[in-house]
């Protein structure tokens, strides 16, 4: 069984491989992603993401129908105390933005829709910087105060911001981000190395980045000559005009053959060794999607293939 691991400095222990709900509700219906929940879950899987304005860019959408999925889900199983379910504030339109009196109606909002008393990680989705980060901050402290949120957690945020905001919670004796959830894979490392990283660091954040692979580019489905029938395949695809990305494929092929393996699951070994991250996010539509990214959790890959990998993916 793979072991949980903690959640930065909070008392939270996730699995691994975090499971990606924006699909919930959107690409997969209710009842595929009861399933998709349910193997996770037996897999050993805990750790749910999710977000309010997931999935409001579909046609007939308004936000929160992945919360409701979620919420449907936890009910129906009688299964709260064992799943750690994190969201996020401020990109729903209607609760666009993270002044205090919006981040405290949205995560109302978000748990009537789970079903819930308490978020267990409650991210700001989008930094807001007409918005000063004490006021953030003390809004997300009141939630913890009021029993609301476990914990809370950074997206989308510079340096700047973030180290300003631990720098405030720990004078004010408030609670901190104890995780970061950036945008972070094989084909995109600047998006999170450097400064961002280095301030997480140093702030005993964990990471949990989004975008794992790549909108599936990683999974090795795309390639010069196919189509791809995904929603996100013109994104996704888009990695195959550069030179980076046919490295990084190339040797994605070499280290999952040498260990029979799907290159899903190599990108997110790679992923998680990195310093910092303690459980990528990826999701999936289907059951049959699943298996290939808990595989990374058990996937061992020695230091020459980090290494390689690693040597492919520089910009």
């Amino acid at each position: 069984m793979t072991s949980l691991r903690r959640l930065g400095s909070s008392d939270l222990h996730v699995f691994p491989l975090s499971l990606g709900g924006n699909v919930f509700g959107w690409s997969a219906d209710e009842a595929q992603s009861f399933a998709v929940l349910d193997a996770y879950a037996a897999a050993g899987g805990n750790f749910v993401d999710t977000a309010d304005v997931y999935s409001e860019w579909a046609e007939g959408n308004e936000g929160g129908e992945s919360e409701t999925v979620i919420g449907r889900w936890l009910a129906s199983r009688g299964n709260r105390s064992d799943i750690v379910v994190a969201t996020k504030v401020g990109a729903h339109s209607r609760y666009k933005g993270l002044g205090a009196t919006n981040i405290k109606a949205a995560a109302d909002e978000s748990l009537r829709r789970l079903g819930t008393d308490h978020i267990d990680l409650y991210y700001t989705h989008f930094d807001d910087e007409s918005v000063p980060v004490e006021e953030i901050v003390t809004a997300l402290d009141q939630l913890v105060k009021d029993g609301k949120v476990r914990a809370v957690a950074a997206s989308n945020i510079s340096p700047e911001r973030l180290r300003a905001s631990l720098d405030f919670a720990e004078a004010e004796g408030l609670a901190r981000y104890v995780a970061l959830q950036p945008h972070y894979n094989l084909v995109s490392r600047d998006t999170y190395e450097g400064p961002l990283l280095d301030t997480a660091e140093r702030g005993g954040l964990a990471a949990v980045p989004y975008y794992g692979l790549a909108a599936g580019f990683l999974t090795g489905k795309y390639r010069p000559g196919t189509a791809v029938a995904s929603v996100r395949a013109q994104g996704a695809g888009r990695h195959l005009e550069t030179e980076r990305g046919r490295k990084v494929l190339a040797a994605l092929d070499t280290v999952a053959a040498a260990h029979e393996a799907e290159l899903a699951s190599v990108a997110l070994a790679w992923l998680a060794s990195r310093p910092t991250v303690v459980a990528p996010i990826a999701s999936a539509r289907t059951v049959e999607q699943l298996p290939a990214l808990l595989a990374a959790t058990e996937l061992k890959l020695t230091d020459t293939e980090l290494a390689a990998l690693t040597e492919a993916s520089e910009a």
